[in-house]
């Protein structure tokens, strides 16, 4: 039988194996090294679009804040506008009241009967005045009362006073303005049930 001395090629393919498995090894070292750096690369790429989309929607977020506050700023503006112009109708509304009332003031008061002072707060007419008598104050509240401009007529005073004679009185009275009723307005303008 022959000798044959197989250890120099067992070693040489050792060798061989070895080499392959670090040429392999290393292959797979930098295909995985490659693979962690494209996938750093990715998350980055992903992380900066996440932030230009933040910065993005911070920024259309504050645009919209400016614009809420200007629309807050308009609805103020409106409420105001709204409240000149609800002051102003009353006043124009109110300005022939003023007459009216001054018109029943003078139908009411009967002769013997002088007004000093009068003033208005509200709906309540407080007059202060002279009268010849008693009975000319008292024709005077049913005549408030019997109006359908004036309410609750309400004597808080009588004093005698004889500027007028020996039955003088001087007395205070509070009045209400009645809300008017039945008046129907055309265009604009109210027209009284008279």
């Amino acid at each position: 039988m022959a000798n044959i001395n197989l250890l120099p090629w067992r070693e040489e393919s050792r060798r061989e194996k070895k080499k392959e498995f670090i040429g392999y090894l290393a292959v797979t070292l930098l295909a995985g090294l490659v693979a962690v750096v494209f996938w750093v690369f990715l998350v980055n790429q992903r992380i900066e679009t996440q932030q230009a989309r933040n910065a993005l929607l911070a920024k259309e977020i504050a645009t919209l804040d400016e614009k809420a506050k200007e629309i807050n700023e308009l609805k103020k503006r409106r409420e105001q506008v709204l409240a000149r112009m609800s002051v102003i109708q009353e006043l124009q509304g109110n300005r022939p009241e003023v007459v009216r009332v001054f018109d029943e003031l003078v139908r009411v008061v009967p002769e013997g009967v002088y007004l000093e002072t009068l003033s208005r707060q509200g709906n309540t007419i407080s007059l202060v005045g002279y009268a010849e008598a008693n009975n000319r104050i008292a024709a005077m509240m049913r005549a408030i009362e019997s109006s359908d401009k004036f309410d609750e007529p309400n004597l808080t005073k009588v004093v005698a006073d004889y500027r007028l004679g020996e039955q003088g009185n001087r007395f205070d009275l509070r009045i209400k303005v009645a809300k008017p009723q039945g008046n129907a307005s055309v265009g604009g303008a109210p027209m009284a049930s008279r």
